[in-house]
């Protein structure tokens, strides 16, 4: 499928692009991959200049800055690592918690070829969550993750440990979702096998706050896309 790149955009101005990145394509090059599906590249086909100011995993969909020239770059990237930007995560979690400002601050470090990770008080690297319940539902809950570190995997694995594993995560324990399970009265067509209401880790950078360079602070804010919508609707309706 071609990413038309302009659709992605929800703000842009003479420093800045933020875009809604849709889940299923690599913020950077991948190795092996389709060379022209990686958001990076669609960014530079649009403004040459263009850097990404931070990365989301594959799956995940949400709020990306792109920066459009090296002061913005270097604004934002201070920001970063002064840990002056707010990152705003929803996930869809495994379980019924009730967590008001629950830190989580557990050390991570990568497992043998790189693809995941663990918690490692020995050898990990600082890593900080904090998770807020948003909505219960009948068998899940809706839950804002603020990362204060930005370690890869950091939300999933942290979850995981609080029991809350991300709904079809099977990396870190979560389980597919299926409208079977929230119907009462579901029939699947014969011979067909059912298929998870997400086909990916339920997790959507929603904001991300930080100050331009004119010194505004300011939010910008990803809506749900269209499968991350659809499970949080099926989930209000059956429970």
């Amino acid at each position: 499928m071609k990413l038309n790149f302009e659709d992605l955009i929800v703000f842009e101005n003479d420093d800045y692009i933020l875009i809604n990145k849709p889940a299923n394509i690599a913020s950077l090059d991948e190795r092996n991959a389709d060379k022209s599906q990686s958001i990076l590249r669609l960014a530079k086909a649009y403004h040459a200049d263009a850097q990404l100011g931070h990365r989301l995993d594959k799956g995940t969909s949400g709020i990306l800055a792109i920066a459009k020239n090296p002061a913005a770059y270097r604004h934002l990237a201070m920001q970063f690592e002064h840990r002056e930007v707010t990152k705003r995560y929803h996930a869809v979690v495994d379980g019924i918690h009730d967590f008001e400002g629950i830190s989580v601050y557990l050390p991570i470090s990568p497992i043998k070829d790189g693809t995941a990770v663990r918690i490692d008080r020995q050898k990990g690297k600082d890593a900080e969550t904090i998770f807020n319940t948003l909505q219960v539902y009948r068998m899940h809950t809706l839950v804002e993750c603020l990362p204060i570190t930005g370690r890869m995997h950091q939300i999933r694995v942290h979850l995981m440990c609080l029991k809350a594993p991300i709904a079809n995560d099977p990396t870190y324990g979560g389980k597919p979702v299926f409208l079977s399970d929230l119907k009462r009265k579901f029939n699947l067509k014969k011979d067909t096998e059912e298929q998870s209401l997400i086909q990916r880790v339920a997790l959507h950078a929603r904001s991300l706050t930080f100050t331009l360079l004119n010194g505004e602070r300011t939010v910008f804010e990803a809506p749900y896309p269209k499968d991350f919508d659809v499970l949080v609707k099926q989930l209000e309706k059956n429970s």
